[in-house]
């Protein structure tokens, strides 16, 4: 009789945010980013991404570009947010968080819709990758053309 090895999962256990009170839910996008977003009063600025600290999953710029929204109406200390964010890449992801912050403010203080639009923050961002057409490298990128 053969023997048989057992296989040990550990099953890592994560924390689960669970932030209390009342909040306010957008979806932002950019590319194929998307990204959902509740904004919790009353809260002390923490901004969490997928279940991590904000500076543990963006880096440099991109932390500064989720926060934008809250600095220009300047309210970073009055909300604790939560974002779960899937697709794209990690910029295209920022972007995402920053739109879905910017809508969630909105449905927060109808008021605030005129600062965020003027900068850019409520349009989502159409941009997306061009398809590839056959008998071209990339979306238009021809062969090289031989005379001989």
């Amino acid at each position: 009789m053969p023997k048989t090895q057992e296989k040990t999962t550990i099953k890592k256990e994560t924390d689960s945010l669970k932030f209390k009170g009342r909040f306010f839910y957008a979806n932002g996008k950019r590319k194929t980013s998307i990204a959902r977003v509740r904004l919790y009063e009353n809260g002390k600025g923490d901004i969490f991404i997928n279940n991590h600290p904000i500076n543990e999953y963006f880096y440099g710029t991109l932390i500064g570009n989720v926060k934008s929204p809250l600095k220009l109406v300047d309210l970073q200390k009055r909300f604790d947010i939560s974002v779960n964010v899937q697709g794209g890449g990690i910029s295209s992801q920022s972007d995402a968080v920053r739109h879905g912050i910017s809508k969630a403010l909105i449905l927060f203080d109808s008021a605030l819709r005129t600062v965020l639009k003027k900068a850019g923050f409520i349009t989502r961002d159409a941009r997306v990758k061009e398809r590839k057409k056959f008998g071209l490298h990339r979306a238009r990128r021809a062969p090289q053309w031989a005379k001989r």
